[in-house]
């Protein structure tokens, strides 16, 4: 294969993953690797140094969006982002030193997780009163509804939320995704913060989790730019396209759809995990 097929390969199979990764709300990085490890032959590590440089870029770009909008808690990210980076450096620290079938396995059942997840119903909870250590913190806030209401809200578990997201840290590092299930687990379920401003604020904070991972991988030698830069492409344009169809689509269908592809791409890094293909 040229060098210049595989390149268009990459950028072809990188709007796909932008694509799809804006339909389903799972991100690129969870189609990004398995097209470079199962159909590339790319090894793993680079695999997962050119999701994360694609994670830093989509991040950045809808995360100024929300932002402006008034709809993320900044504070709440800024907070939250001290467990995320933590448990990033960890995960990609172990993720060095960690077999490649292993990391196959466990992309795979997070792959599961993460599609399950997807498709559980959103149900929008506001909690009033904040605890004692959130009011301490001023972890509260307000979001406009779409009617141009403000809303305000109150946060729970915040050491509980704190160490889910050191959690979600940790396998974003050690597997290249934005990790955003798991974000939204520990501000929707344990926090009990509105979904609107849960997801909004995951956004926000994935470039920031993504870059402190990315900072192992550049040290270690697996982000290449002759990777990184066709999937970086690949992906914002994808991402972009993705957003406009949405608007114009059935969600709910969209995202079965989606969870059953990404269902079947996760049994595929598993089989090749265990087989030792990875």
């Amino acid at each position: 294969m040229t060098v210049l097929t595989f390149t268009l390969i990459m950028i072809l199979g990188a709007f796909l993953a932008g694509f799809i990764g804006s339909l389903s709300g799972l991100g690129g990085g969870i189609i990004i690797i398995p097209l470079l490890t199962v159909v590339l032959g790319v090894d793993i590590h680079y695999a997962i140094g050119a999701a994360l440089v694609s994670v830093i870029a989509t991040s950045s770009g809808s995360a100024a969006a929300y932002v402006k909008e008034g709809i993320t808690n900044m504070r709440l990210g800024i907070f939250l982002e001290i467990a995320t980076t933590i448990g990033a450096v960890c995960g990609a620290l172990l993720s060095t030193i960690a077999p490649t079938s292993f990391i196959a396995v466990l992309f795979g059942m997070t792959l599961i997780f993460s599609a399950v997840n997807s498709l559980r119903k959103k149900e929008e909870h506001i909690v009033l009163e904040s605890s004692p250590l959130a009011k301490k913190l001023r972890l509260q806030g307000t979001y406009p509804s779409h009617d141009g209401e403000v809303i305000s809200y109150g946060t729970k578990n915040v050491i509980g939320g704190f160490s889910m997201m050191g959690i979600a840290g940790m396998m974003s590092g050690l597997l290249g995704i934005g990790s955003g299930a798991f974000k939204v687990i520990a501000m929707d379920n344990i926090m009990r913060i509105p979904f609107k401003v849960s997801t909004t604020t995951s956004n926000f904070m994935m470039g920031v989790t993504a870059m402190a991972s990315s900072v192992i991988y550049i040290q270690k030698g697996y982000i290449e730019p002759g990777i990184c830069m066709p999937v970086v492409i690949g992906v914002l344009f994808g991402a972009m396209a993705g957003a406009k169809v949405l608007v114009k689509t059935n969600p709910k269908k969209l995202r079965i759809f989606f969870a059953c592809l990404i269902f079947v791409l996760a049994v595929n890094m598993i089989y090749n995990g265990l087989n030792g293909k990875i």
